[in-house]
């Protein structure tokens, strides 16, 4: 091998190395996980200029806007009703630990005072103010930690083409111009934006990657800037894939993980080991649709809640506001119902461990140091098998210690008598004690 061969091996390998370098998350990031894996409720926040609409938060590109077109959209937006301090506080009626905001959508709209676009709720709109400020600094007066959503695709600026899978009916960008090194840098500029003017963030929720699954999104300098500029900070990529080197946590969009029922989970065999979080709707949709005919009970959402503590995971639970910046009252109502169960039985919920058996519908196990604590979830009366576990059981009641079950050990599982008179509508909560 001459020498300059053996030079240029040598380079490829150590780049190789370089390229590959593996993520050690900082003593700060470790402990940040740890609180993320016990809060396992937060609320998830899509609100933009799509609202203005009523079509949800795809409108632009399902309804195949011209970007000129679409770009007349902040003019209307002008949300007087707004306010940040009746926001947090209905967070933390609805115990709630952290908020994830969607300071920009795949539409591009950034919600933040923004110096390197002047696409935002500042500049662009009558409203004129930083959403993203007046939220941070009313969940923080409320001890509710904050993280921000940020859409890696952007549907209207031409340095993002040629368009990916979604986007190709938007017309009105120049294709000359398409510029996926000035797109990247554009995104470190706003995300340094984000993690340098609003205090601690806690965690980075990207979304998008699916749009150009074959693109070098160039993670490597993404996550490592946001590590560098705080370093307790978590990312997490909806990428629906294995974790990536170099994130936190790993969502799971309307499934458990594992689970793949609606086209957007996760394989079983692409569920890690790092602190989970499943996101789900009270509404249909996520952004606000003014046609949604899918307005969920408090039973559907706490069963929510409940197997995705089963499943060891978090649950982050939309509300889409309105246009005007209000609340709609039965997603107010669904939060305040969920706060009120959460004051009773939270400690079946936060700082507990799942996936000792995998919800069903007739169930979910949530366990802390002291019980394991079964969740009746199908409101009958009989016989419930718990499949795969065999407990040496000391004691069954229910959560009130008032009443014991029945219960046998047999080769399909723990077999659990639920009398008529036990009977909840919504959860009847069981405690396990194991010798």
């Amino acid at each position: 091998m001459n020498k300059f061969l053996f030079i240029l091996f040598l380079s490829v390998g150590l780049l190789g190395v370089q390229a590959q370098e593996r993520y050690i998350p900082s003593q700060s990031n470790l402990d940040n996980r740890a609180w993320f894996e016990a809060s396992r409720l937060g609320i998830f926040i899509h609100w933009g200029v799509y609202s203005t609409l009523g079509d949800g938060e795809w409108v632009m590109n399902n309804q195949n806007f011209a970007v000129d077109e679409y770009n007349l959209l902040p003019r209307f937006f002008n949300p007087l009703e707004f306010n940040a301090r009746k926001w947090a506080k209905l967070f933390k009626q609805s115990g709630a630990k952290y908020i994830t905001f969607t300071t920009r959508h795949h539409d591009g709209f950034s919600m933040w005072n923004s110096k390197v676009s002047n696409y935002n709720i500042s500049k662009a709109t009558p409203y004129k103010r930083d959403i993203t400020k007046e939220l941070v600094n009313a969940c923080r007066a409320e001890g509710i930690k904050v993280m921000f959503y940020y859409s890696l695709l952007d549907w209207g600026r031409n340095d993002y083409l040629p368009a990916g899978k979604t986007g190709q009916g938007i017309v009105g960008r120049d294709t000359t111009k398409g510029d996926w090194r000035g797109y990247i840098d554009f995104m470190k500029a706003q995300l340094t934006e984000l993690l340098t003017q609003y205090g601690r963030i806690d965690g980075i929720w990207f979304d998008g990657h699916w749009d150009k699954p074959d693109q070098n999104w160039h993670y490597d300098e993404l996550y490592k800037l946001i590590h560098q500029l705080q370093p307790h900070c978590l990312i997490g990529n909806n990428h629906h894939l294995a974790p990536f080197e170099g994130e936190d946590f790993q969502m799971f969009e309307r499934d458990l993980p594992g689970e793949n029922t609606t086209g957007f989970g996760t394989s079983a065999d692409h569920v890690g080991k790092l602190p989970k979080e499943v996101c789900g709707t009270i509404a249909g949709s996520w952004g606000f649709d003014i046609k949604d005919r899918n307005q969920k009970t408090f039973k559907e959402v706490l069963h929510y809640l409940v197997k995705a503590a089963g499943s060891d995971a978090n649950l982050l639970l939309n509300v889409g506001p309105l246009p005007n910046g209000e609340i709609q009252e039965y997603q107010q109502d669904r939060l305040k119902e969920l706060g009120a169960w959460l004051a009773k039985y939270g400690e079946t919920i936060y700082e507990t461990r799942g996936a000792i058996v995998m919800p069903h519908p007739d169930y979910a196990l949530t366990k802390n140091d002291k019980n394991t604590f079964i969740h009746v979830l199908n409101g009958k009366a009989g016989t419930i098998t718990i499949k795969g576990y065999y407990p040496n059981v000391y004691s069954l009641v229910t959560y009130s210690g008032d009443n014991a079950l029945t219960y046998s050990q047999t080769p399909d599982g723990l077999q659990i008598e639920v009398p008529q008179s036990m009977v909840n509508e919504h959860d009847l909560i069981l405690k396990l004690t194991e010798q």
